[in-house]
């Protein structure tokens, strides 16, 4: 699987995100993606789920160091006390003593950024995070953090064949930062898609498997899909048994003139023009 240097970990550039996973069936899932060689894992305080993420790793036998373990710190704690505890907190609930990245998972207008980065920084420089960065931000929030001097290694933020996120892409990649693509498959809606579809018979892969390949082939971009059930999770680790030319790439980039976002509540920030 291909990896990429991360402050002082390694991420590999295909993970398991968590998000709606709970309970029995978050540590199931999670057991069962290491088992078939998953070793990035995605989790934040919101989902609710980092104790049965957590348990799925202490009983996998997984080294903790072969894992890279990715939380986040919700918008209402990005004050620095309130921060930590955060941070702190999820910790705990993970049972490890760093996570591999920290992430604020949205920004907060409210609260100086300044303020969020430096309690960030802070628990990097303690080892409790190994790297540290941000996730839904926009342009705008990513030049006011590079403003403050922060180390920040990466942005986790939706993309997908149906949205655009060329000018997010532009402002990140001369800072060497990763964007880390959530709801990678536009929410099963790739599936269906004609032009993926024509391109995986192609190659005799899923329209799934091609709408993840074409992420994990642009420069400083990973994917974290989420997947409940095994044969699901096979299929995405498939991606990297083929390549796509440079026209299967256009095609697939031309269906982000629908710029169509599927997740934007009501806390979201202003989110950049296409």
């Amino acid at each position: 699987m291909t990896m990429r240097h991360l402050g002082a970990a390694r991420m590999p550039m295909l993970g398991l995100g968590t998000f709606d996973l709970r309970g029995d069936d978050c540590e199931r899932a999670v057991a069962a993606a290491l088992a078939m060689g998953y070793r990035h894992l995605d989790t934040a305080a919101a989902y609710g789920n980092e104790t049965a993420v957590g348990r799925a790793i202490a009983a996998s036998g997984v080294p903790r160091e072969e894992i890279f373990l990715t939380t986040k710190v919700w918008y209402d704690s990005l004050r620095a006390d309130a921060l930590r505890r955060s941070a702190d907190d999820s910790l705990a609930r993970l049972g490890t003593e760093y996570v591999d990245l920290l992430l604020v998972h949205w920004p907060n207008d409210a609260v100086p950024l300044e303020e969020s980065l430096a309690a960030l920084a802070a628990l990097e420089a303690a080892g409790k995070a190994r790297a540290i960065g941000v996730s839904n931000f926009t342009v705008r929030h990513l030049r006011q953090a590079a403003a403050s001097g922060a180390a920040l290694v990466a942005n986790e933020v939706e993309y997908h064949p149906y949205l655009n996120q060329d000018a997010l892409l532009a402002e990140m990649r001369p800072r060497g930062m990763i964007l880390i693509a959530y709801c990678p498959l536009a929410q099963g809606r790739v599936a269906s898609d004609p032009t993926l579809a024509a391109i995986g018979a192609r190659h005799e892969m899923s329209a799934a498997q091609v709408a993840l390949r074409w992420l994990i082939q642009q420069p400083l971009v990973a994917a974290i899909p989420k997947a409940g059930s095994e044969r699901h999770m096979a299929e995405n680790l498939a991606v990297f048994d083929f390549a796509l030319d440079e026209r299967e790439m256009a095609a697939i980039s031309a269906l982000g003139a629908a710029n169509r976002r599927l997740v934007s509540p009501s806390w979201a920030p202003r989110w950049d023009a296409a």
